[in-house]
């Protein structure tokens, strides 16, 4: 492979790109790769999850402008580039029953008028690899199965002349990974490791929880290394001022332990059109040697 590679995350909301694959992205930037986040949508609905910030009215009435902001401070902590797809965030709706979501939403768009906005930018960009959620959303929020409806859309069609023929020439991605960072070995092993330390686990109602639940176990593919920018993906989400607390439960577990319990984030393959064996270390495992 002799051109540069290029790697696009494609997340729902902004902040969703530096707690999930941040570390990932940034070493990938830092060996030369090119890599483009594509957020779905602005985040307009999202709560003021920092309590520190809550009850801020200019906050509270500029949320769609704070949280582009925060995105562009995160985006250069990543060195990351970063393009809006332009959807309206549909919220996380809560209650029984369920409200409905609001008109035109995010999750509401038909499947291919919000495909196409992200078949022109694949075509645009020429991603080598593609990363996105899996069909559950990594959790079920709207905004994060309707990312994954068309980012499988994307990956097909984008190289299909015959479909979407106004989105650009045609460019066919070769792989597509679900982002499985929130996975229960990971969980379980930083867990154990903080009780074998004496230490506090922010984990264990975590585990109840899976222990409650009917969630299947997903398979972890591929294990990127990438300790050394765990730092980098806890800058960018401190950015997200409004959404992070930086004295909350993400920042519990000691860096270093991290580092040495679970030095990678993880990946579930998803589609290859290249041969590659499991398990892998690269995303671009099987593209690089091409």
């Amino acid at each position: 492979m002799t051109e540069q590679l290029r790697l696009m995350a494609v997340h729902a909301h902004p902040d969703d790109e530096s707690s999930k694959g941040a570390a990932t992205m940034a070493k990938y930037v830092a060996e030369g790769v090119d890599v483009l986040v594509a957020t779905c949508t602005g985040g307009e609905r999202g709560s003021i999850l920092n309590p520190k910030l809550q009850g801020d009215p200019y906050l509270e009435e500029h949320i769609h402008e704070v949280r582009a902001r925060e995105m562009a401070e995160a985006r250069e902590i990543l060195g990351v580039r970063q393009e809006w797809l332009g959807f309206v965030d549909s919220g996380l709706p809560e209650g029984d029953p369920l409200p409905p979501l609001p008109d035109g939403c995010f999750a509401l768009q038909e499947v291919d008028v919000a495909a196409e906005r992200l078949v022109r930018l694949v075509r645009e960009f020429r991603p080598h690899v593609i990363t996105t959620y899996d069909e559950n959303g990594g959790y079920p929020h709207p905004d994060h199965i309707m990312t994954h409806t068309i980012s499988m859309v994307a990956f097909e069609a984008a190289g299909d002349p015959e479909r979407f023929p106004a989105a650009g020439e045609p460019w066919q991605p070769l792989k597509l990974y679900y982002n499985q960072g929130f996975n229960r070995p990971r969980t379980e092993a930083l867990h154990e490791a903080l009780l074998a330390r004496g230490l506090e686990s922010p984990y264990a109602e975590w585990l109840e929880r899976w222990d409650d639940s009917d969630r299947p176990e997903r398979s972890l593919t591929t294990r990127v290394p990438c300790a050394d920018y765990f730092p980098i993906r806890d800058k960018a989400l401190i950015a997200h001022a409004t959404q992070i607390d930086p004295d909350g439960g993400w920042f519990r577990v000691p860096m270093e332990l991290q580092q040495e319990v679970w030095p990678t984030e993880d990946y579930e393959l998803a589609r290859s059109r290249v041969d590659t064996a499991l398990p892998e270390s690269d995303l671009f495992a099987g593209i690089r040697q091409n």
